[in-house]
């Protein structure tokens, strides 16, 4: 089939890059014309296992192609999918959807045959109304669909071959055949092709992810109470994700949830809820959980290192929200990075993505290149992210400081080998912790 993806962000490359890997004919357009030279180069703008090579390999055999012209792009395919982000408006909970609808204005200016428009960023309740209005002076031209994804950063290949379900929301049936054909490759494999309503669709996807963070916020509080009664939260996270109802994913203690989706589509299905005048409690309490989170472990080295932390040598181990992603949406390292500079701590931060345009201008904050120049001379080593090459670091011989600390935000490590090695070490909910 001919797709267009609007938008060269993480869903439309992504999504745009794996059809063309499944045999479709896809077409990438994009404004920003320094991005698309660097995919016609090769070149990702975004971080994810697997993906250049799959760019260059559809590249070439000439199933993926990149450009600016959206004239081009919309009149040479059949299905289009807007893959525009959809942020939080500065200062509210609502969504922006500004960027849908330009998409959607200048699908309308060159459209003159039959097209299939797909929404593939995550919009609100009724977005696909709205779509149709803004189409009505050429309706019987479109078919408006509501496909949205469920990619994960840095498993988004795997999850597109191998979704736990396909959802198509279209109040039209007829396209359900055409959207079960494009899917084909994938439904034969297992996958489950689910359909609804488009406004089923677009509160499928919110709703999803804000149970997914009330998961972790609810094992986060949790880890407090483990912390104060001696209890030890990976076996209240074992115990409770081995009842089938509820499932072990998402129910490990750690930082506050971050990325391009928990904070926003919380907010946002918070922000649609209002507007039908129904009150979301459990989500606010959510939203308002995690934002303490941030404030509660940053204050926490406090405890660990006292109440001046002049000079004290602070070192990162990840600053992204998640491993095997560049992503640093919301990320924790955001807010206590600056924190601690302000205390007046020295910050040097190691991450296997590369150094952080965020840090530019924060003061003594510094990127090292490896673990050893990141490490060598801490008083307080924080792992904020669980890259795999942090699983096995032999801190005696990385570090100088032969009395450093480490506070691991991930319980990547045991706490009987630092007690054994001597290392003062602190983890969360657990009651070994110093």
């Amino acid at each position: 089939m001919k797709l267009c993806m609007i938008g060269t962000g993480y869903v439309g490359l992504v999504s745009g890059t794996c059809f063309a890997d499944i045999g479709n004919q896809v077409i990438c357009v994009d404004k920003n014309q320094d991005k698309i030279k660097k995919l016609k180069s090769g070149i990702s703008p975004i971080y994810e296992p697997g993906l250049n090579e799959l760019i260059k390999k559809n590249y070439l055999a000439k199933r993926l192609s990149f450009t600016n012209d959206i004239k081009y792009a919309i009149s040479s395919s059949d299905i289009i999918f807007i893959c525009v982000g959809t942020p939080t408006k500065k200062g509210s909970l609502n969504v922006d959807l500004s960027y849908v609808f330009k998409s959607c204005k200048e699908i309308l200016k060159y459209t003159k045959k039959k097209k299939i428009l797909v929404t593939k960023s995550t919009v609100p309740v009724g977005t696909g109304d709205k779509i149709e209005k803004i189409l009505k002076k050429k309706r019987r031209l479109f078919n408006v669909i509501s496909n949205p994804e469920f990619l994960r950063e840095g498993e988004a290949i795997r999850d597109f071959r191998y979704p736990d379900r396909i959802v198509i929301g279209s109040n039209e049936k007829k396209t359900f055949n055409i959207m079960r054909k494009l899917y084909s490759p994938l439904i034969s494999k297992g996958s489950k092709f689910f359909t609804t309503s488009r406004r089923g669709a677009e509160l499928i996807k919110y709703a999803s992810n804000a149970f997914l963070a009330t998961k972790i916020t609810f094992i986060n509080e949790l880890a407090n109470l483990c912390e104060k009664s001696g209890v030890n939260i990976e076996d209240i996270s074992l115990g409770m994700g081995s009842d089938s109802r509820i499932g072990g994913r998402f129910l490990r203690a750690g930082p506050a949830y971050g990325g391009s989706c928990f904070p926003k589509d919380t907010k946002g299905l918070v922000s649609t809820a209002e507007k039908h005048r129904i009150n979301l409690s459990v989500v606010k309490s959510v939203i308002k959980s995690n934002t303490e989170r941030v404030n509660l472990l940053t204050y926490r080295i406090h405890k660990i290192l006292g109440s001046n932390l002049k000079n004290k040598r602070i070192s990162f181990l990840g600053v992204t929200f998640k491993p095997n992603t560049d992503d640093m949406r919301d990320s924790t390292s955001l807010k206590m990075i600056p924190y601690l500079s302000k205390k007046g701590a020295i910050i040097n931060y190691y991450d296997p993505s590369g150094e952080k345009k965020e840090f530019e201008n924060i003061k003594n904050c510094s990127f090292k290149n490896n673990i050893r120049n990141n490490c060598f001379n801490a008083n307080l080593i924080i792992l904020l992210t669980e890259w795999d090459e942090f699983k096995t670091i032999d801190f005696k011989k990385v570090v100088k400081n032969k009395n450093f600390k480490i506070y691991d935000l991930r319980n990547l490590y045991n706490t009987e080998e630092m007690k054994r090695n001597k290392i003062e070490y602190y983890s969360v909910g657990r009651p070994l912790s110093k």
